[in-house]
């Protein structure tokens, strides 16, 4: 994870400050008891809390203040001003929670408010058991403690590792400026206290909806009281010759990402296969580790159907402006060990290549238990699936977007929003998922945030400058506000999350 700097800013509240300081609706960053604190004003009440997301490091004071809450610019990650609560991924963990007092006309932060109200559900099923340990199971089996379930939680995984950041392994991780430590979203010991069992390197090859049981891998027999399934996707495989040579890789887990590095690391030139938002972030961390690289992508411009020609056209110049190669509206015809060749004939030498070309859901599980699927398991509003007491999140799922229609996305935050909402309604809770779908890719210097689910036939109109990387793209279908593209204006972006929540329209400032 990455962190913010050390310096304190602003005002020191243990000294206090003039009440008219903070208007109404409005936020202060300053410090007290030598860390960073982001008070914040709603009507006559003061709040103070920790300023910086747990994130990344975000700097709340950056964001955006929601009622009794506060965004951050980063990610958007939410957290509750009144007790500090991380209440939406990608922020996993609380952010100190701060005692004020009031003496006439000025407000003082008195001290550090130590633990928390403790939750009791509306219902406990007897057991959960958790199918994938990606992003929606991970978050799933943390919320369900957080919300006061105590009965036994068992997080099944296929993956060799505890649930890690999966991000990273395109980005800061496979590019070598994020650490090892900043990968693992948890520490063995976290699931250990928090009772949570864990089952890596382990699948499941049925359910028994009827039996409420489970058949693992190595044969062993488990039941549950609720079922969530999280079992995310595969990448979509080449089936061109040369295909399955040593130096062919795809990115989907860290063993993936450590391969990949491994690689890099004798390779001076690489094939990226697929101008996917995988394969440009390949593509650009394999630049700042000095390789050659080449993308090959069917398309016209890289990821135009997705954020539309302008911002297409942007990315390729920013790839092109550190040295990338594009060869676009062409595909791979075969893979040999120093090359690949082209369907019109162009040969690309390399050492490395990496194939991105998009992912397919794993429905199979679901689909022999009987659930219902079309391009994902679909799920109600309240992310069930048709058998009573099976819930599904992340990447599998097709589910009712009040803005969009039946979608599947996927993005890092969507599973892991979705893992909290149908943890809490595995409890009892009755809660619609309908926030917006979030996510950020990062191509060098190009840092873009998106809110929405767009397509490729919506109206594209622009605000503000794209070649100096602040401007704002939004798509519109049918007139009405589908997403919005932002580049370097991370307050705007969030007022664009919240005027889709609340189903209103949105003009740049």
């Amino acid at each position: 994870m990455a962190e913010a700097s050390g310096d304190l800013e602003g005002p020191d509240f243990e000294n206090g400050w003039e009440i008219e300081k903070v208007a109404d609706g409005q936020m202060l960053l300053g410090h007290a008891f030598g860390e960073a604190i982001l008070v914040a004003r709603r009507g006559t009440e003061f709040f103070a809390i920790g300023a910086t997301c747990t994130h990344y490091g975000g700097p709340l004071a950056k964001g955006l203040m929601v009622d009794h809450t506060v965004r951050c610019p980063w990610h958007h990650a939410c957290f509750d001003l009144r007790t500090g609560e991380a209440i939406a991924a990608p922020a996993l963990n609380d952010v100190s929670c701060w005692k004020i007092e009031q003496r006439g006309q000025q407000v003082f932060v008195t001290g550090k408010i130590e633990g928390k109200l403790a939750r009791r559900p509306k219902s406990s099923p007897a057991s959960v058991v958790i199918v994938g340990a990606g992003a929606a199971g991970n978050a799933a089996a943390e919320m369900l403690r957080r919300e006061g379930y105590d009965g036994p939680i068992t997080l099944i995984g296929a993956d060799e590792f505890l649930p890690y950041d999966r991000p990273n392994l395109s980005k800061d991780y496979l590019a070598g400026s994020a650490p090892e430590e900043w990968i693992p979203l948890r520490s063995a010991d976290f699931y250990r206290e928090q009772k949570i069992d864990t089952l890596m390197n382990t699948s499941v090859t049925t359910v028994d909806p009827k039996a409420k049981q489970l058949t693992l891998s190595n044969g062993r027999s488990l039941g549950y009281g609720a079922l969530l399934l999280a079992t995310g996707a595969e990448p979509v495989r080449l089936s061109i010759p040369g295909a399955d040579l040593p130096n062919v890789c795809y990115l989907r887990t860290l063993a993936d990402s450590r391969r990949i590095i491994a690689k890099a690391k004798s390779a001076k030139r690489a094939v990226v296969i697929g101008a996917s938002f995988i394969g440009l972030e390949v593509a650009a961390s394999l630049r700042e580790r000095k390789l050659d690289v080449a993308v090959v992508g069917k398309g016209s411009l890289p990821l135009e159907k997705v954020l539309g020609r302008e911002l297409g056209n942007l990315i390729r110049e920013t790839h092109e402006a550190h040295g990338v190669k594009f060869y676009l509206g062409r595909t791979p015809a075969i893979i040999q060990d120093r090359n690949v060749q082209l369907d019109d004939g162009t040969t690309l030498d390399c050492d490395l290549v990496v194939i991105g070309i998009g992912v397919r859901p794993n429905t199979a599980l679901a689909e022999k238990a009987g659930i219902a699927t079309d391009n994902g398991v679909l799920v109600n509003e309240f992310l069930e699936t048709n058998v009573p007491g099976i819930f599904a999140a992340g990447d599998i799922v097709r589910w009712p977007d009040p803005r969009a229609g039946r979608i599947r996305v996927e993005h890092w935050v969507v599973a892991e929003r979705q893992g909290q909402t149908a943890a809490r309604n595995i409890l009892g809770a009755r809660e619609r998922f309908t926030v917006p779908p979030f996510f950020w890719s990062n191509h060098f210097d190009l840092h873009i945030r998106y809110v929405g689910h767009g397509s490729g036939d919506d109206e594209v109109s622009v605000s503000g400058d794209l070649k100096a990387k602040d401007a704002s793209i939004f798509f519109r279908s049918r007139g009405k506000l589908s997403a919005v593209a932002s580049i370097g204006r991370d307050l705007e972006s969030l007022k664009a999350e919240m005027a889709l929540e609340r189903d209103e329209e949105f003009r740049a400032s």
